[in-house]
Order: C-alpha cells, then sequence, then structure tokens
C-alpha cells in the first residue's frame, strides 16, 4: 500500500496594517491649571490609543499658546509628518482646539484631507472623512468663535472697568526702584532707590544716556535684568516712568480687535487711565518734569503751537562741560 503525500499549504494571511494616530492638544496658557489639563487630555487620549489593538501612536504633539497666536510649532511639526505620510488619524479634543476662528479650521481640514488625513473630534463625536459633516463642523466653530469674540469683549469690560475704578492690580505693577509687599502695593526698595535718585541727579547735571550706563558700569550696578550692562532703554525708560513720583498711568499698549490680538504702543487710539499718589514717591514732580524738559531740549524735534518738526541742529554733550 503506498503512502499518500500530503502538501501542507500555509495560510494566506497578511497581518492587518496598523491605523498611525496622532494626538493633538493645545492649551492657552501655562498656568498650572492649564498644563494639568493638557497632562490629562495627553494621558487619555494615549491610553485610547494604547487599548485600540488596529491603532498604533504616531505621537503626540501639544501647544501651550492662545489660539490667537498664529506660531504653533507642533501643529507645524504635526503637519510635516503628515505630508511625509507619518499619520492616518489624528485626536483632537475639540474642533476649536485645532484652530483660532472657522476659516483657519477649514483650511486645515482641507490640507489634512488632500493628504488622506483624517481627523477626530472627540467632544462633537466627528470624522472629517465624513464629508455629510461639513456643515456641522462650520456651524459648531462659528458657535466657538462667537463665545471667543464674547468672552474677549467681556474680559476687555471687566479690565476697563478696573482701571477706571482705581482697583486693577496693574496700578501695583513694580518697576526699578519699587517691589510689591505682602498685600500687593508698591513699596519703595531701598537699595534701588539710590540708583533711581542718581540717574536722575546725572542726566541733570548734563550726563547723556551712554554716559549714564557707563557710570553705572564702573560703579558695579546691575541692571533691572539683573545684567552686567544697562541698555540705552532702559535708561530712557527710568527716566521717562512717572511711577517715580508716585503716580501710575496705565493704558500705554493696547490690543487690536480679536482675533489679531497684537499689542500696540496707545498714541492716543485709546483711552489712558491716570492714578495720583498711587505710592510713595522716589523723586520730587520738580526733578521729573526738569528731566522731561531736558529731555526734550536735547533731542532734535522742535514743538510749536501748530506743528511739529526737527531742529536744524540738536542737542550736542560737547557744548556742556561734564565729568564722565
Amino acid at each position: 500500500m503506498n503512502e499518500k503525500k500530503v502538501t501542507r499549504i500555509p495560510p494566506d494571511f497578511t497581518p492587518l496594517k496598523k491605523t498611525k494616530v496622532a494626538i493633538y492638544c493645545r492649551v492657552s496658557t501655562n498656568h498650572p491649571a492649564q498644563l494639568d489639563s493638557l497632562s490629562a487630555q495627553v494621558d487619555y487620549y494615549k491610553n485610547m490609543v494604547e487599548t485600540t489593538w488596529s491603532w498604533e501612536l504616531a505621537g503626540v504633539y501639544a501647544d501651550v499658546c492662545s489660539g490667537k497666536n498664529n506660531i504653533r510649532s507642533e501643529l507645524q511639526r504635526m503637519i510635516m509628518d503628515c505630508h511625509e505620510n507619518r499619520i492616518n488619524l489624528v485626536m483632537v479634543k475639540s474642533i476649536s482646539r485645532l484652530g483660532r476662528n472657522t476659516v483657519e479650521v477649514l483650511k486645515l481640514i482641507r490640507q489634512l484631507r488632500s493628504l488622506d488625513v483624517d481627523i477626530h473630534f472627540d467632544t462633537e463625536n466627528i470624522n472629517i472623512s465624513d464629508r455629510t459633516n461639513d456643515v456641522m463642523i462650520s456651524v459648531i466653530e462659528a458657535i466657538a468663535q462667537a463665545e471667543s469674540e464674547s468672552r474677549s469683549q467681556n474680559i476687555k469690560m471687566g479690565i476697563v472697568n478696573q482701571l477706571s475704578g482705581g482697583t486693577s492690580k496693574l496700578y501695583d505693577k513694580p518697576c526699578y526702584g519699587y517691589r510689591t509687599n505682602a498685600k500687593g502695593k508698591l513699596v519703595i526698595d531701598k537699595k534701588q532707590k539710590s540708583v533711581v535718585q542718581k540717574i536722575f541727579e546725572l542726566y541733570l547735571s548734563g550726563y547723556s544716556v551712554l554716559g549714564i550706563i557707563r557710570y553705572l558700569e564702573e560703579k558695579n550696578i546691575a541692571s533691572p535684568s539683573v545684567k552686567p550692562k544697562w541698555s540705552k532703554r532702559s535708561v530712557e525708560l527710568l527716566l521717562s516712568n512717572e511711577k517715580y513720583i508716585g503716580n501710575v498711568i496705565v493704558g500705554k499698549t493696547y490690543c487690536n480687535e480679536y482675533p489679531n490680538n497684537q499689542r500696540k504702543i496707545n498714541n492716543g487710539e485709546q483711552k489712558k487711565y491716570l492714578l495720583k499718589d498711587s505710592h510713595e514717591p522716589i523723586i520730587t514732580t520738580e526733578q521729573f518734569e526738569a528731566v522731561q524738559a531736558e529731555k526734550l531740549r536735547r533731542s532734535n524735534i522742535q514743538i510749536s503751537d501748530s506743528s511739529v518738526s526737527r531742529k536744524k541742529t540738536h542737542y550736542s554733550m560737547k557744548n556742556i562741560n561734564r565729568v564722565e
């Protein structure tokens, strides 16, 4: 009896290709509570990826910045990885975490769709691969944007009310020569007080800003930023700061309207607020006004009743006998 020969045929099995999943998270500030929230988000979605057998983690991308800030390095890094085919699916907590407004969100969606990358918005339970969700995404993001605009306006109104009522903490923001006490109020720093007084004294005696800087370096007096060398701007700002006579002006800068909230110098476009006798002065009002007049005299700007023009010659220290 002939023995039958059996040939074993291996199964025709191709392992399932896993979906490469990226996690994108964003918080608006580096406040401890928000950083804790960011960490919790990352842990939650990492656990979700690790417990889904058909998924593998492609990377975690986390930005700590305002949605108004155009520079989101982690988002840009994630998009680059999408271009390099390292990501198939992006997990995001909500639509508002992806972009700052409807236009930006839809632009990112179109960009990732063109790369065959899906996005899952967890809160809304929406995937961009389903085209029927497009209208819903636009509506949700438009509502979120309107809420952000309303919140921005409410915050601004709250700040204005505090400024006009004299209760804003901005009035107690310390500068060189002052520190805050346990109650958050401005008090004089005795060591720095003498430096401020000396700078005003030197300027009125004929020293230039650069001459003052040389004097401070010779005396080994550290700058407000604790650097050995004072900058020209730090000395000029010190000589112009009304806090040294006990007053505070707030509103010297302002923000544009949402969403382009860039900070600008207030040259009269917005209201400013003056709080007199806010704290103990370091120099007299007469000294301060004399310095402002001397600064104007030394500049090459000439102010008349009807116009502002440049002088034919401007201030030169060569015309003053002084000791540096």
